[in-house]
């Protein structure tokens, strides 16, 4: 049974940092796509970092590129987004998400790739 926990959003200035956890169990360390994804009130869920955990293989969403980091540490179970030089439009739930085991592929960001979900974390970014 996939279990997904995210923490650590809160609520920072503009040009601050965040590093969200989420603590995963029952999915296959040596090949799982996993992903963050995040969603502001009134728009769609986007996904903004994912990672291939056979090969650490990263995708990130033009947007995140280069402030956005997603890591993972399979000795404690967690996979790990941190966030720099935030704006307040990063401003969302955002959500740690598992897909069946399997390569990310083009398909890495797309939440439709994804079948497995945590409950969220808000993160507010103000000016």
């Amino acid at each position: 049974q996939v279990q997904l926990v995210e923490s650590g959003g809160g609520s920072v200035q503009a040009g601050g940092s965040l590093r969200l956890s989420c603590e995963v169990s029952g999915i296959n360390w040596r090949g799982t796509c996993m992903g963050w994804f995040r969603q502001a009130p009134g728009k769609e869920r986007e996904g903004v970092a994912a990672i291939f955990t056979g090969d650490v293989t990263t995708y990130y969403a033009d947007s995140v590129k280069g402030r956005f980091t997603i890591s993972q540490d399979t000795a404690k179970n967690t996979l790990y987004l941190e966030m720099n030089i935030l704006k307040p439009e990063d401003s969302a739930m955002y959500y740690c998400a598992a897909a069946r085991t399997g390569g990310c592929g083009i398909l890495a960001l797309s939440k439709t790739m994804y079948r497995f979900w945590g409950q969220g974390t808000q993160v507010t970014v103000s000016s």
